[in-house]
């Protein structure tokens, strides 16, 4: 056919369009899988490693770092408990490491703890794995149990420079096992400074077991944190405390740490400067130990003072009259706060100082001893006022109209009161003849004090009279606690509420009005002697000068605080200050001042029968009151002998380092 396209040439043409076209396709695709396979070759090959880092790199774990504690001083800047550098150990469990290899490393552990370190730290193994937290026990041999492998646990504390050592050049074979430096608190243990006052620290897991502070607390604190447990620790935890740092490590998929941390440092707390003054506080415990010995060996002590024999602790106030600043409180027998540096305490610790860490002066502790039948022979730290009360006996008779200032009493040596007669008597058997209240005051004679006062109240009450006797002694801070805001501070035992209903209120005023009504404390004792210097002023406590930062800018102040004000005739007090003047005590030859006190001898019953404690009250100068101070000596004896020396000698240490002449 002419002028036509041939249809096979056609045919052909298209066939061999259609074969390069598909051949085209099959080269391209083969292209593209030739460059996939290169690339995957590439990312095996050339960048594994690096991609497998990234990806083993992209998590953390971030931890708290416990914050650096403030410092703890006395008035002047003398270190009572400060935070220092420490290296700790510390253990984080890695889930290829089984029950048997990790008690073989706390074993090892064992050995080196016990052959480098401190003696008193060492650890067993089986504190060691208890530390650990792998949720098993070192005698109960199970794999452990954790959903949380990359927290990191601490074992010890306070690791010495052989332990160190040691763990650094054994490093590879320890395997989980990380050295960090840390702060822990160490306290004044060759003065120990108001041990029981400033108190100690415990880990937060354990302080959130005991104290509702902090199982209520909406603040963030790691476990093995240390926090205030007692006193000025606990009462200003959040001044001392400062904030946390962090602590963040690459971890992997399986949640092991795989690298080093970064770490943001803790932020220091503030410092406490207390009103404690270092000089007076180590004179007044010095010489309670003096005289606790004196009066178990001095030959005229013991002829005069017999009971004083079996006399085996203290306990003394010393409060400033005008600001309510504590100059001084010595708990004795006290311990070394040191054994709490690391926030736990060893059996033996605990077994050997149970009856010591709880502060004498503000509640009632035990006889500092281990067998409870011969704890029960003795008397603890509560006691009653004994004839130290007598003071207030008679500002109550005197503001009620029972007695005046000239008001004068046949004393005879005896009073007898109630249905049975019972009978009141003097020390001694003593009758002091015609007598008013000054000279009641200044001879401690318990019949004016029942005849005149105590029965008089009841007659004039009836059973309201010991609710009326009760309001008298909230106002000079007697049944009720100082206001101090010490943690644990004990309100007293008014015995003289139980005492009315189980005998008579009249017995209770009588037993009352000459000191054996209740029993308080050495804080409250003190703030009762600064309240009749003060005629009439009650100060609040003070036990913190002021606060300030880490390095040293002022914080806060603190100011005095009048809790409350008795308001009596100047004649009244002018009546007391006088009887307290011709008090009679050992120990105050000498004294350059003139000075106002009462010497009580207070009875208390045990189980191996009735002893007789030493109190002492005095404040001076009497022209313009500086200083208060109150002193109990369970089983002293007389209050001359077995409490005033110890108070001279606070006096003359406060009239050196702070000085009580007038300014």
């Amino acid at each position: 056919m002419t002028g036509g396209k041939d249809p096979e040439k056609e045919q052909i043409q298209k066939r061999r369009h259609f074969a390069f076209r598909l051949n085209l396709f099959f080269f391209s695709v083969f292209a593209l899988f030739s460059i996939l396979i290169i690339r995957l070759a590439i990312l095996q090959f050339v960048e594994g490693e690096q991609l497998k880092a990234q990806k083993m790199s992209n998590k953390v774990a971030t931890y708290d770092i416990p914050p650096i504690r403030g410092n703890i001083y006395d008035r002047n800047g003398y270190p009572i408990a400060v935070s220092a550098s420490t290296q700790s150990l510390y253990y984080h469990y890695d889930m290829g490491q089984s029950a048997d290899e990790i008690i073989a490393l706390a074993r090892k552990l064992e050995r080196v703890f016990f052959e480098y370190g401190h003696p008193d730290r060492r650890m067993t193994a089986a504190e060691i794995v208890s530390a650990m937290d792998v949720g098993f026990d070192i005698n109960k041999n199970r794999v452990p149990i954790m959903d949380y492998y990359s927290s990191p646990r601490r074992i010890k504390t306070d690791l010495t420079n052989g332990e160190v050592a040691w763990l650094m050049e054994h490093r590879d074979e320890m395997r989980n096992i990380t050295i960090v430096e840390e702060s822990v608190r160490e306290y004044d243990g060759e003065n120990r400074i108001a041990v029981q006052l400033v108190g100690y620290l415990r880990q937060f897991s354990t302080a959130i077991n005991h104290l509702p502070y902090y199982a209520n607390t909406t603040e963030k604190y790691l476990p093995t944190e240390n926090v205030g447990f007692d006193g000025i620790e606990f009462m200003y935890q959040e001044e001392l405390r400062g904030k946390p740092g962090t602590r963040t490590y690459p971890i992997n998929a399986a949640e092991q740490i795989i690298g080093s941390p970064t770490i943001v440092p803790p932020t220091a707390g503030n410092n406490l400067y207390l009103t404690i003054d270092a000089e007076v506080q180590m004179a007044a415990k010095q010489k309670i130990i003096e005289h606790l010995d004196y009066l178990k060996t001095d030959p005229v002590a013991l002829s005069v003072n017999k009971a004083g024999v079996n006399a085996a602790s203290a306990y003394a106030v010393a409060m400033e009259v005008k600001t309510g600043k504590v100059i001084a409180m010595v708990s004795y027998p006290d311990y070394d706060p040191n054994i709490w540096r690391n926030g736990r305490i060893s059996p033996k610790d605990w077994n050997e100082n149970q009856y010591r860490f709880l502060n004498g002066t503000i509640t009632g502790t035990l006889y500092d001893h281990p067998d409870a039948a011969e704890r029960a022979k003795h008397p603890g730290s509560l006691v009653p006022p004994g004839s130290t009360m007598k003071p207030l006996t008679i500002l109550v008779g005197l503001k009620e109209g029972l007695i005046t200032p000239s008001t004068v009493y046949q004393d005879a040596g005896v009073f007898t009161y109630g249905r049975d007669n019972s009978r009141i008597s003097n020390s001694g058997g003593r009758a002091y003849g015609a007598m008013n209240a000054e000279r009641a005051i200044a001879v401690s004679a318990n019949t004016f004090m029942a005849a005149m006062v105590g029965d008089p109240l009841y007659r004039k009450y009836g059973r309201e009279a010991v609710e009326v006797w009760d309001g008298y002694m909230k106002q000079f801070g007697l049944g009720v606690t100082t206001g101090s805001g010490l943690p644990g501070e004990s309100a007293g035992v008014r015995d003289y509420f139980p005492m009315a209903e189980s005998a008579s209120a009249q017995a209770a005023m009588v037993l009352s009005s000459f000191g054996q009504g209740a029993r308080y404390t050495a804080l409250q004792l003190a703030q009762y002697a600064a309240t009749l210097a003060n005629r009439g002023v009650r100060m609040k406590p003070q036990f913190v000068e002021k606060i300030t930062t880490y390095d040293g800018r002022t914080v806060s102040v603190f100011e005095p605080e009048v809790l409350n004000t008795v308001e009596m005739p100047e004649e009244y007090w002018n009546v007391v200050e006088r009887g307290m003047g011709r008090v009679s005590q050992q120990g105050f030859e000498g004294f350059p001042y003139r000075f106002a006190s009462k010497t009580g001898t207070a009875e208390s019953d045990t189980s191996a029968g009735r002893v007789e404690n030493a109190v002492f009250i005095a404040y001076a100068p009497v022209e313009n009151p500086k200083l208060a101070v109150a002193v109990v000596v369970p089983e002293g004896g007389y209050g001359a002998w077995g409490a005033a020396p110890i108070a001279r000698a606070i006096f003359d240490a406060y009239d050196r380092s702070i000085g009580l002449a007038d300014e």
